[in-house]
């Protein structure tokens, strides 16, 4: 038998006022065009436990105690790595035996959740000192000191996206079903390392890296794409250049090239490529060009 509609709260009240000003059962079950049998139902809820409000339902009884529950929170917090499989063998080592799912289940009822965790560079006490150097030198910098920054990096890209996770709704046993499998090369099917920038008010030139990068190539992608760059994005005189601290950056011979072209550059902390917005575009960048590719029928369609 399907299990009827539950009755709202505000017909539950609209019942027990009728009742209360001196209506029968069957009086407001006609006023209400509601059944006798629902009537009287609530309204001996209303006598037994003094409320219309659903009340707690009872359910099977918890295998987590409290204290175990405690105690998987402890672990967690003490160390996020740990799995539900070793919470598991913990639990079963004070006689707790659960399904790793339900342990799951706790844990996200107390807020916390598995997620992918994010990488970051290792950073060392020097490092820290030099990025928080640089964050309160640059606290109070006007807009339009960021504004006339050319960012600048290079990257790898790879044309079949070997880093980049993927997921697929399928059911049991069709795991090689030919919609469900993503085909793969060796080697990622060609790479290639491409150097690019970009300022607040756009994309500037992007160059492709061919062979082993140097200072020598590296100064003359410089000499090809910054000053265009800056042009085509119509960056004040003022303009500043943004590079990591690649040695080929912070060579002699490309710390005399700079100075030689009178290119300002922005003092950078060493391991800080999150603080370079050039991430970003990078991401936009390989997931259209994974798009692409996989329109295309892979990198053999190139």
């Amino acid at each position: 038998m399907p299990r009827s509609k539950e009755i709202q709260k505000q017909m539950r009240k609209r019942i027990m006022e009728l009742y209360q000003s001196g209506k029968g059962y069957k009086a407001i079950s006609k006023a209400l065009g509601r059944q006798r049998t629902t009537v009287r139902a609530i309204i001996h809820k209303w006598r037994k436990h003094g409320t219309v409000e659903n009340l707690p339902r009872s359910g099977r009884p918890t295998k987590i105690t409290p204290r175990a529950q405690r105690q998987l929170i402890q672990e967690v917090t003490k160390d996020p790595t740990t799995t539900s499989k070793e919470l598991q063998a913990s639990l079963a080592s004070v006689k707790v035996s659960v399904h790793d799912s339900t342990i799951r289940k706790r844990l996200g009822k107390n807020g916390l959740h598995g997620r992918v965790p994010r990488r970051k560079p290792l950073l060392s006490k020097k490092n820290i000192k030099a990025r928080l150097s640089f964050a309160r030198k640059h606290l109070d910098d006007p807009q339009d000191f960021w504004d006339n920054t050319l960012w600048t990096d290079e990257t790898k890209v790879e044309l079949f996206g070997r880093c980049v996770s993927h997921y697929v709704w399928r059911k049991s046993n069709t795991a090689f079903q030919k919609k469900n499998i993503i085909p793969t090369v060796k080697y990622g099917g060609g790479n290639g390392m491409v150097w690019g920038c970009f300022a607040a008010s756009g994309p500037g030139r992007l160059a492709v890296i061919n062979g082993t990068m140097n200072s020598a190539v590296y100064q003359n992608i410089l000499k090809e794409n910054v000053r265009p760059s800056v042009c085509d994005l119509k960056l004040k005189r003022t303009w500043v250049l943004q590079q990591d601290n690649d040695p080929k950056h912070t060579s002699k011979s490309t710390s005399e090239w700079l100075k030689k072209n009178k290119m300002k550059t922005l003092e950078w902390p060493s391991q800080s490529p999150d603080l370079n917005p050039i991430e970003m575009l990078w991401h936009d960048l390989k997931k259209c060009l994974i798009a692409v590719v996989a329109a295309k029928g892979g990198p053999t369609s190139y």
